[in-house]
């Protein structure tokens, strides 16, 4: 039987989900959280591991010679030494796929709330009392419907996203990065025209050297004035202190992030500075409706039973 240990259920899981198919393949240990120091104790006797975020490095490879298999309960396995696995003999697994509607759903919620003023105008429910007249028209709001959405990423997500964005009347444009894959019809602009077309700006792209601080203080003031930028892919594709600049002087109008560089941040993160205007943040939860985390563990029993 196998001899299977999940080392941060706490990530995926909040008593909501049905985990009868990883029940199924073995002897199945559950951790809500697994510190660095416990890894190596808690994966002693384990042969098949399941992570969410919690490293799996050499030194904890080294350690656990009974373990046959990784796999990630995630997309990306940058929690996980590669090379050490790969010398150990230890596949490595992942799931994608899971999350893109939820993904895709996250963005517009951002979209539309900068777009109407919502997350401003919702929290003042008092001051409509002491208006003078039966609206108030203190915040700014615009229509999204002919505006121009430029996608950094045309992945499954990214394509996603631009098939909403068409349905409710956007223009859809493309970031043309090097050795992109087809767009399926959609313009793909090179960077000074990108940015300078672009209304709303969201990010869906991985993240390489070629993509890390993509935005910066260059692209942004390539920007128009009062773009909206939106980031649900990964933290370092911004500079974190340019953002925060750009939202201060106005060149950003408004900004929605479900990611940053730390996660958490600390309570000094530049994004987290009081007298930043118009920004949503959200602590990465873009992927975590209850049906994506679902599919995940079906991915993860999945995997699990073709390794079998």
């Amino acid at each position: 039987m196998q001899q299977i240990v999940f080392l941060d259920t706490a990530t995926t899981d909040r008593d909501d989900l049905d985990l009868s198919s990883l029940e199924s393949l073995g002897q199945l240990t559950y951790h809500p959280l697994t510190s660095p120091q416990q890894t190596a104790e808690r994966l002693e006797k384990a042969t098949i591991a399941i992570t969410n975020k919690v490293v799996i490095g050499g030194d904890v490879l080294e350690k656990c010679p009974n373990l046959k298999l990784i796999c990630v309960a995630a997309t990306g396995v940058n929690c996980i030494d590669l090379d050490a696995a790969e010398r150990h003999g230890v596949p490595v697994l992942n799931v994608s796929g899971y999350s893109t509607d939820s993904v895709a759903q996250h963005v517009f919620a951002m979209m539309l709330s900068l777009a109407t003023s919502l997350h401003r105008y919702a929290p003042e429910s008092e001051k409509w009392a002491e208006s003078p007249m039966f609206t108030r028209l203190d915040y700014p709001i615009f229509a999204l419907a002919g505006k121009t959405l430029g996608i950094v990423g045309l992945g499954n997500i990214g394509q996603k996203v631009a098939e909403i964005a068409q349905a409710i009347g956007m223009k859809v444009v493309a970031y043309a990065r090097e050795n992109a894959e087809s767009s399926g019809g959609i313009e793909r602009l090179e960077k000074e025209q990108f940015f300078a077309q672009s209304d709303v700006i969201t990010l869906h792209c991985p993240l390489t050297p070629e993509t890390e601080n993509i935005i910066n203080k260059e692209t942004l003031q390539l920007c128009k004035p009062g773009a909206i930028l939106i980031n649900t892919g990964r933290g370092p594709l911004i500079d974190e202190h340019s953002v925060a600049e750009a939202l201060r002087t106005g060149q950003l109008g408004g900004a929605g992030l479900d990611v940053l560089t730390a996660e958490p941040p600390s309570k000094d993160h530049p994004l987290l500075a009081k007298d930043i205007p118009n920004l949503l943040i959200t602590p990465h939860t873009a992927w975590a409706s209850k049906e994506s985390r679902q599919r995940l563990i079906e991915g993860v029993a999945e995997n699990i039973r073709n390794f079998k």
